[in-house]
């Protein structure tokens, strides 16, 4: 493995703090966008096929379709949307879009990861991916896992990074409720969802670090890209992370999710969370700021167990079942859920509670087998398109 840094004249140039304020400044408040990282399946096998690029082809650039780091996967990108059930359509109509033209090549399905294929796989010869390649070695050909990503526009710069270091505590809900990779190369893992200890072989992942102003994100930015070890802001890979380019705050956090019903609960959860502290910091509440490794006790907790074990109160300790946090989260934001228009798919989410996607695929092992679980969540891909 290479150990050469990027060339400095290919690394991004410097961010401002001016410059990140004027983006999180700009964007229309609450507006959502939704990106969502797919399997390709061998059709016949089911196994992970590094079909990508010959799919893409198919696509005949649509743009709402890109090439990811594994060569076994491709990633739906909506629009902004104003609420959930428009960002669900979107991701409806592209579901819809790839199961058409993918033809014979593949056969698409969610998850945080596949059930049997091989811990390393192919991957696609792209630039943007070059470095991590040659700096993770094997590590990056183990990436073979999927997010669903939920991108919220908080309105406001010094709004956007209140919410951001609040929204850190609750990581945990959100990936309890949207684990989704109990399976690993045939075996149950013993996880709710593997795909975070994947991800932690990498850098940068995990519970983020708080920014205390856009000057000391700047300066971190800059830092990476100086240092060689982040030749691109898209770099900061942490589960959740201010978007410089969007303007938004980024959830990386989600599994990706069997059906569009379940990401659409998933994404009302994360909007009516974001937009409940929004209105908590303009009335002048103070917002909840808690350390890194509390937060990451409870993000194990969540890993492990998902809806099924507990969680700790981040300041008392007192710990409480996972699914019943949940349930008093959701009755707190119903009525944000309700005036944000995704009071329905805040009701779907309360189903992932009590029978989240890890649960219903150790269900369908129990009855088919592991290789029957792939099965079963490409046959789900296509659930509400009709």
């Amino acid at each position: 493995m290479s150990s050469d840094r990027p060339d400095p004249s290919r690394q991004a140039a410097p961010l401002t703090a001016a410059a990140l304020r004027a983006a999180f400044d700009a964007r229309e408040p609450l507006t959502l966008g939704l990106e969502e990282e797919l399997m390709l399946l061998d059709p016949e096998t089911l196994e992970l096929a590094p079909v990508g690029p010959a799919v893409l082809a198919q696509l005949d650039g649509d743009a709402r379709f890109k090439l990811e780091l594994p060569a076994s996967q491709l990633e739906i990108i909506t629009s902004p949307a104003r609420d959930v059930p428009e960002a669900a359509l979107q991701l409806a109509h592209g579901r819809r879009a790839l199961l058409r033209r993918a033809g014979a090549l593949a056969r698409p399905a969610a998850a945080g990861a596949h059930p049997f294929s091989p811990a390393e796989g192919e991957l696609n010869d792209d630039p943007r991916y070059r470095f991590t390649v040659e700096w993770f070695g094997s590590i990056a050909h183990r990436q073979l896992v999927c997010a669903l990503q939920v991108h919220v526009a908080v309105g406001g710069a010094e709004r956007t990074l209140a919410v951001y270091n609040a929204l850190r505590s609750y990581l945990p809900e959100l990936a309890a409720l949207a684990a989704a990779a109990p399976f690993y190369e045939g075996r149950d893992s013993g996880l709710a969802s593997v795909r975070p200890k994947i991800a932690d072989q990498l850098t940068r992942q995990g519970v983020p670090p708080e920014i205390d102003s856009w000057e000391s994100f700047a300066d971190a930015l800059s830092w990476g890209v100086s240092s060689g070890v982040m030749p691109e802001y898209a770099g900061w890979w942490w589960e959740l992370r201010p978007h410089p380019t969007w303007g938004t705050l980024e959830l990386r956090v989600p599994d990706a999710q069997a059906t569009v019903g379940d990401a659409a609960g998933v994404a009302a959860l994360a909007h009516a969370l974001i937009a409940s502290l929004a209105d908590r910091h303009e009335r002048g509440e103070p917002l909840p700021r808690h350390p890194g490794w509390r937060i990451e006790e409870n993000r194990w907790s969540a890993c492990r167990d998902g809806v099924e074990g507990t969680l700790a109160d981040l300041d008392t300790g007192e710990q409480r079942p996972t699914r019943r946090r949940l349930n008093e989260l959701m009755d707190e934001l119903g009525p944000q859920a309700a005036k944000l228009g995704c009071a329905a798919e805040l009701e779907h989410a309360r189903e992932l509670a009590e029978r989240n996607g890890a649960m219903r695929q150790r269900e369908v092992a129990a009855e088919r087998g592991v290789d029957g679980v792939a099965a079963w969540l490409a046959e789900r891909f296509a659930d509400g398109l009709e």
